[in-house]
């Protein structure tokens, strides 16, 4: 059996290895938590990544998912990046999960990219595999709490380029709880689902659109109307690209 808080205590030594004061007080900034910050840049979590999932890579499912709780209790924001990912990589530890474990998972989840993490490599791809209840996504697409409902129309964004276009009604029920929802971290969510979905449903979006225009957030019917007439979230960004514009269809 591991002993799950001595490795979590080692990889935290490894991480703390690559902190940096500046690395700390960008990300601060730029994600509030009341997670502590340790400051890692992402190729040396990365690096840390692959180091322990080489090592984990013969333990039991069980023993792996006892880790990754044991560095989310830590508290440490680049830890929990670092459980989501070992997770990830380790498939019987996927194959295993249930739905009370996802959930347990993303216990004190505070902030975007830790939300981003959680549902790009937990919740979205086991949701993607069938491994998970449409109902658990609308759930928490009701939720009181912004980052559960962050949490549910991120991992409709997997759902989306997992079933190239099939699931389309099942990311639209979600997308749906939350179109007239005013909390800038779940709009901005829902702009990124929306033109996730676009690049294989685009009628299906457009409808979306035109159905809600009159509730949804301003930031949506910009960022999701440009990405369907640009193929780029942003003018600014066409700009600077030099991309062109691939249609003209304009929404209204």
């Amino acid at each position: 059996m591991l002993d799950v808080t001595a490795l979590s205590n080692e990889i935290h030594a490894r991480l703390r290895e690559h902190a940096s004061a500046e690395r700390q007080r960008i990300a601060v900034t730029y994600f509030p938590t009341s997670m502590e910050v340790i400051g890692v840049s992402v190729p040396d979590l990365r690096a840390v990544v692959r180091e322990f999932a080489r090592r984990l890579k013969g333990e039991p499912p069980e023993e792996v998912l006892r880790l990754a709780d044991a560095i989310i209790d830590a508290n440490t924001f680049e830890g929990r990046q670092v459980a989501y990912e070992l997770l990830y990589r380790h498939r019987g530890a996927m194959a295993a999960l249930t739905a009370d474990d996802v959930e347990r998972l993303g216990r004190g989840m505070d902030n975007w990219a830790s939300v981003d993490a959680f549902a790009g490599t937990i919740s979205g791809p086991l949701w993607a595999k069938g491994r998970m209840e449409d109902a658990t996504f609308l759930r928490w697409a009701k939720s009181p709490d912004r980052w559960w409902r962050r949490a549910a129309v991120v991992s409709t964004v997997v759902l989306s380029r997992e079933s190239t276009g099939q699931a389309s009604e099942r990311v639209l029920a979600v997308c749906e709880l939350v179109a007239s929802d005013r909390d800038d971290m779940v709009a901005k969510a829902l702009s990124w689902a929306l033109r996730a979905l676009s690049a294989f449903d685009r009628e299906a979006v457009v409808a979306f659109v035109k159905r809600h225009e009159a509730e949804l957030p301003s930031r949506v019917r910009r960022e999701v109307a440009t990405k369907l007439s640009t193929g780029l979230k942003t003018k600014r960004r066409q700009r600077l690209t030099g991309h062109a514009p691939r249609t003209r269809l304009q929404l209204g």
